[in-house]
Formats: structure tokens, sequence, C-alpha cells
């Protein structure tokens, strides 16, 4: 089975990547999505999203890292692509899921999914752009306002030279709500011959079970789910429902608040380190009791004080990204 970490824009940044995949079970990760708007972005912008670009493109636990790019310029998403490629990337992902609306508004993210054939001159301009041997791979969700075009989209990416494709199992429409439509993930996976991973309302073990039974398929990609318990990789894997030890996650979260204060700005440290607390009092009581706790407090050393973190300065950071 092949486990892959979601991008999750605001949310799943390097820290988060460098602390699940240490927690165990993800073969990959994918970048938040870089947007590319008219213009060759400079080398350091794709550092501050992919800093693991300078470490062979793998955080720190050896797990790979795929940047991810948002567009609806061809040209402009193939030039791009070809510098992340020289590089060192992993290889390219392109976002044909994005359901915000200012970006929908901009024609990207999952607007492209009105379009089959723009989706495709997307994805064949950047797989001309970049070596042969750097896969070049999409996420889409089932269409924006309904599922009625997910396969011609799908068959568009696959025809263009996409590698892999990722179907979040709902539309644009419905945003997060639930359920998943996994089902149509099995349809999608019927129309093109590359491999398709399920992505979608995967918070335990049994929705895996589920997902996997009614997609078809055995790769699945874990968002929310994974951040709520790290430990859901490692209990797919095994096959049964579990969580890590809080004392682990207690490890996690300290390797978590080092990455934060070296890299973050003090007024922004505390809203971090609560908005993973808030997805972990999900699955475990410690860290309900813990949000509960430093809830309320904005001040970073009062907070790592509470949560027997370490206190660090209230000054800039230690290291600012790139």
């Amino acid at each position: 089975m092949t486990l892959l970490l979601a991008p999750m824009e605001g949310l799943l940044d390097f820290a988060l990547r460098d602390v699940l995949t240490r927690a165990g079970g993800i073969d990959r990760c994918v970048s938040e999505f870089i947007r590319v708007t008219g213009t060759l972005l400079p080398e350091r912008a794709f550092r501050r999203v992919v800093p693991e670009l300078d470490h062979g493109c793998r955080t720190p636990s050896g797990v790979p890292v795929r940047p991810q790019l948002m567009g609806s310029d061809a040209a402009c998403l193939a030039e791009n692509a070809a510098r992340l490629a020289a590089m060192g990337a992993e290889g390219i992902d392109l976002n044909f899921g994005c359901p915000a609306r200012v970006v929908n508004r901009h024609g990207g993210g999952a607007a492209l999914l009105k379009e089959p054939e723009l989706l495709h001159a997307i994805v064949a301009a950047v797989r001309r752009a970049v070596p042969a041997e750097v896969p070049v791979s999409a996420k889409m969700r089932l269409g924006f306002d309904d599922d009625a075009q997910a396969e011609d989209c799908a068959r568009a990416l696959a025809a263009a030279g996409a590698s892999e494709l990722v179907v979040h199992a709902r539309t644009r429409a419905d945003g997060y709500r639930p359920p998943a439509y996994w089902h149509r993930v099995a349809d999608v996976r019927a129309a093109v011959s590359i491999p398709v991973v399920a992505n979608g309302e995967i918070w335990r073990v049994a929705d895996a079970r589920r997902c996997r039974a009614e997609s078809g398929g055995h790769a699945l990609m874990l968002g929310r789910g994974i951040v709520a318990n790290p430990g859901l990789a490692l209990a797919i894997l095994g096959d049964e429902e579990g969580q890590l030890p809080w004392a682990t996650l207690h490890d996690l979260l300290t390797v978590f608040w080092g990455l934060i204060v070296a890299h973050i700005e003090p007024r922004a440290r505390a809203g971090r380190l609560k908005q993973w607390l808030n997805y972990l009092r999900r699955t475990h009581p410690e860290a309900e009791e813990a949000y509960q706790r430093v809830r309320a407090i904005a001040d970073s050393r009062e907070v790592a004080r509470l949560l027997g973190l370490p206190v660090a300065p209230d000054g800039p950071p230690l290291r600012r990204a790139a």
C-alpha cells in the first residue's frame, strides 16, 4: 500500500511534514501549492514553501516531498516547473482541486475542471519542460459544480502525460462536507491507465478500509485525518485502529515547537501550535486538556511554559525562511 501526505494550505507546511513523517508510515508528501501568476519565481520563493529542496527534497526522516504548482498559464507553469526540476525537485505536482473562491475567481485550482482541454495543455507543457525522469502528477476533485466531467478531466490529464492522479472524492461545491464519494474514484480509475490515489474523509482505519474497497485501489492520500491522529498511517498499515501514546506525541510537539520558534515570528507562534492542538484533541484527551489550558493565551512563552515546551526568547526567528 502507498500512503501519501496531502497538501493543505495554511496547515500542512514543512514543520508539520517533518513531525508527521517522523511518526512513520508515509511514503511521499506533496507540498502546499506554490501559486504561479505570470512570472518565473525566484528560487527563494520555492524554498520558502519547500525548504526540503536544500536536502535532496526529503524531510529529515527521509520521506520525499513533491512540490505542487498552481496556476492556469501553461507556459508559465512549465517555466517554473523547469526551474524546480533544476533545483532537484523529486517530481512536480499540479493543483486542480483547490476550492478557495479567491483562487477559483482567477481561473485556478478546481475552476480548471470546467475546461478539460486546458488541463491537457497545462500538463503537456509541464511534461515537455521537465526531464523525462522527473514525474509529473496531478491532484483533482470530482468536478466544480458537479461530477459530470470527472472522467473527461482524468482522461485529459493522463493523455497529456501525468504519471499519477490523486482524486479528492468531492466536487468544489461539496467543499469539505462529508461524505466523500469514493465509488466515483473507481469510475475515474476505470477511465485511465495511470495510478489513481483516493483522497477525502479518511479519519480512521475503518475509513481507509472502506475507501480502498469502494475506490478499487490501494493508494491513499491522508490529510486532516493524520493531522488529528499522527499515528494513522501506521495504524492503516497494521490494519488496526490505534494512535500514538501521548508521551510520543508530546515529543513530536516539542520538535514542532522548535521548528516554529526557529522560523516564525513570535506573534504567530502560539496560533500555529494551537491550530495543531485543535486537530489533535479530536483523538487525544490529553490534547483537549492542553488546548483548553492555552486556548485564550497569545503569549508564546506562556503557552510553551504551560505545555512543558522549551521557552524561547521572545525575539525574531532564529532562521528565517529563505
